[in-house]
């Protein structure tokens, strides 16, 4: 697709320059600080697994026990492996379960030698689960090789939710052999605002399934039989996103999930969870999914259902270069990328499918290299199915003729239920019949005058906001409500108080190995 727009080199460039200078303080924010879910993070990568008689996962009480003897700031690996050593007791789970009983304390060592074995100790059981990630990364690996991808683009992203992740599964596996190549499972509503991650399979989940490690593996074993049977590999996606972003981005990456939602913004926006716990934990879970080789999908669709597409079609253009240098920073490469849009302007408006291409285009030859994913309507969903399965299917027609890479499946219902089967296989033939029909129109498809100048229009406004963030700073500017209508100030949401400044001696041996 690239230079059908003749974007100007220079604009381009000057527009990454920008994102480039107003994301670098928020990098050098979450490089200073930690949070307890990084901490939690490093400790689940070392073994700690289990919760105790009220759900509360063993890791959240080693932290909480560390964070009370000796705060945050040195990291919880040195503390955890000193104790480990002093006391004798190896395994970290039952120090676990002393320190919540109170039978165990934690300091800090001073002698060299004592820290010197702590953080010997705390690399070698970290790496042990980063060996984990790795081995999972080789396994898809082969098993793409042995069972082959889709051989269409754009894939076909379908989502299950409904709350029993033992019903999810025969709908996933219904939807794979309906044509679909990614299975999004939907988080159970609110999981994201939880500070812990529940433990074992879950049925009781609403509006969605619980993200737990069991769920994933139980997920990912069943989507391995189908991809068998049906000789093309079918990828799992999932959230690491909220408070516990880091922790599931890590049992993600030893699961074998896939792809996995990481937006830079949406917990801020949509869920007012604290900017900076937001972005110290979403640069920790990048470096994950980095190691792991997961596709990331952000959010920037979501503005649109909050401001209206056209006016603030540039704040998505923004969010994606913003998204695009966090991630390149955090070890990320450009196949990682899938940077969200999404179809959203009121199909009222004159010219509405004209701007939509404008804008999907736009967004496909500043990002060539990404797998962009393109969202379906649901702002201007109103309940009447027919006229919904057409928007969906001009939707489909859209992400056809601008070479998206990962196409989420629009639901006729939306708006009025949450989709029954027979709801995404009447979408899944929607799409199938489009992408069959005109898949490769691409090839054949020149935009005019008014598609080139709404995107330049679009690109130019994006750069004017950059300098003013550049200027006001990235903070500044979500606390003003610049995107997707939310203010969201630095020092208030959720989760703020589970944010620590690093001290000089501080130490994350996952962090250092990747």
């Amino acid at each position: 697709m690239a230079g059908k727009l003749d974007l100007d080199p220079r604009t381009v460039a000057r527009a990454r320059a920008l994102a480039a200078k107003a994301g670098q303080p928020v990098v050098d924010l979450a490089r200073s600080h930690t949070t307890v879910s990084v901490e939690r993070a490093v400790l689940r990568l070392a073994g700690v697994h289990g919760a105790d008689a009220d759900g509360i996962p063993w890791v959240n009480r080693l932290v909480d026990a560390v964070r009370a003897d000796v705060g945050l700031g040195h990291g919880v690996a040195v503390p955890v492996f000193h104790a480990a050593t002093t006391t004798g007791v190896e395994d970290l789970t039952v120090l676990a379960q002393k320190a919540a009983a109170g039978s165990v304390r934690f300091d800090v060592p001073e002698k060299k030698a004592e820290i010197a074995t702590a953080r010997r100790l705390a690399r070698r059981a970290a790496g042990a689960g980063l060996k984990i990630v790795d081995r999972r990364r080789a396994e898809r690996d082969r098993l793409i090789k042995r069972f082959g991808d889709p051989k269409q683009r754009p894939w076909i992203y379908l989502i299950v939710a409904t709350g029993d992740i033992y019903e999810d599964i025969p709908q996933a596996q219904a939807a794979a052999r309906a044509g679909a190549d990614i299975i999004a499972v939907i988080r159970s509503t609110g999981q994201s605002l939880l500070d812990y991650v529940p433990e074992g399979a879950t049925r009781e989940g609403f509006a969605g399934t619980y993200a737990t490690q069991e769920n994933f593996r139980l997920m990912r074993a069943a989507l391995d039989e189908t991809s068998k049977e049906l000789g093309r590999y079918i990828r799992l996606t999932n959230y690491a996103s909220g408070l516990c972003m880091p922790e599931i981005a890590a049992l993600a990456g030893m699961e074998r999930l896939d792809m996995m939602l990481n937006d830079s913004m949406y917990g801020i926006l949509f869920r007012d969870i604290n900017p900076i716990r937001t972005f110290v934990d979403q640069r920790f879970s990048r470096q994950v999914h980095a190691r792991a080789g997961i596709i990331i999908n952000t959010g920037e669709d979501n503005y649109l259902t909050t401001a209206d597409a056209v006016e603030a079609a540039h704040t998505v253009t923004v969010s994606q270069l913003l998204n695009e240098f966090f991630a390149h920073e955090a070890g990320l490469q450009d196949w990682q990328l899938g940077l969200g849009h999404a179809f959203e302007i009121n199909p009222d408006l004159p010219d509405s499918f004209r701007l939509e291409l404008a804008h999907a285009l736009l967004a496909r030859e500043l990002f060539p290299e990404a797998p962009l994913k393109w969202m379906p309507p649901t702002k201007h969903m109103t309940g009447d199915v027919f006229r919904g399965n057409l928007l969906d299917g001009f939707f489909n027609l859209a992400g056809a003729l601008t070479g998206q890479g990962i196409l989420l499946v629009g639901m006729m219902t939306e708006a009025v239920v949450t989709p029954w089967l027979s709801d995404r296989d009447i979408a899944l033939q929607n799409v199938k019949y489009v992408l069959n029909g005109a898949g490769n129109l691409h090839e054949d498809f020149t935009p005019g005058p008014f598609i080139r100048g709404r995107a330049d229009q679009v690109l130019n406004e994006a750069i004017d906001l950059l300098e003013r963030i550049v200027d006001d700073t990235l903070m500044d500017a979500i606390a003003d409500g610049t995107f997707g209508l939310m203010k969201r100030p630095a020092d208030r949401g959720k989760g703020l108080d589970g944010v620590a400044r690093q001290e000089e001696d501080y130490y994350n041996p996952v962090e250092e190995m990747l």
